[in-house]
């Protein structure tokens, strides 16, 4: 089983993510069983506005496309700005548009019979809202959202350190991501076991 974590900060390498450090306990959890997990910076890639699968020039989204049809697991990690998802995680979500008119060999959308979930960070409140928006995001495209598939960390109402600068909350998050991480595989494997089929027509 493949898994492919998508880490949606604003900063490119190698400036220190918190967002990837609170991923990394969820990468962590599904290599114990036996996923392989790869992960992958956006801000590291140059990946132009649209919604085509390949922009052409030096448009790197093909190859996120790519890892994405071969992953059976997708975890979008993002930091919170300004309540929102960061506008990387947005732009991830219009070049993945395109995913819901690709469909494999069963005529299913692509999406079909992959798991997502979503991590978040941010010195500020918002992660529910951040995850609802990523998590539909992912629904309308055609992936399984299991129960619980996320996990979270903020400081809580008004400015304060980051997730790197602090202990304080880590335990929850952590734990809810080991969670996170249990609830992706399961539904994965059910999901290779029994998988959904094509649309009604």
């Amino acid at each position: 089983m493949r898994a492919l974590v998508l880490n949606c900060t604003l900063k490119p390498s190698p400036e220190p993510s918190n967002t990837e450090r609170l991923a990394e306990v969820v990468s962590e959890a599904l290599r114990e069983r036996d996923v392989e997990v790869t992960g992958l910076r956006l801000a590291d890639l140059h990946i132009p506005p649209g919604i085509g699968t390949d922009l052409g020039g030096d448009d790197r989204w093909p190859e996120v496309h790519e890892r994405l049809v071969n992953s059976e697991v997708l975890v979008v990690a993002t930091p919170t700005w300004v309540g929102h998802p960061s506008s990387i995680a947005q732009r991830m979500l219009e070049r993945m548009n395109m995913m819901m008119s690709e469909t494999d060999e069963e005529e299913r959308p692509v999406a079909f019979n992959r798991v997502a979930g979503v991590v978040v960070t941010g010195n500020e409140d918002g992660a529910h809202h951040v995850i609802s928006e990523i998590a539909g995001g992912l629904i309308d495209i055609g992936y399984t959202i299991p129960g619980q598939a996320w996990t979270y960390w903020n400081r809580g109402p008004g400015p304060g350190p980051s997730y790197s600068d602090t202990d304080e909350g880590h335990e929850w998050s952590a734990s809810t991501g080991r969670a996170m991480a249990a609830n992706l595989h399961a539904v994965a494997r059910a999901l290779a076991a029994n998988p959904i089929g094509p649309p009604p027509s």
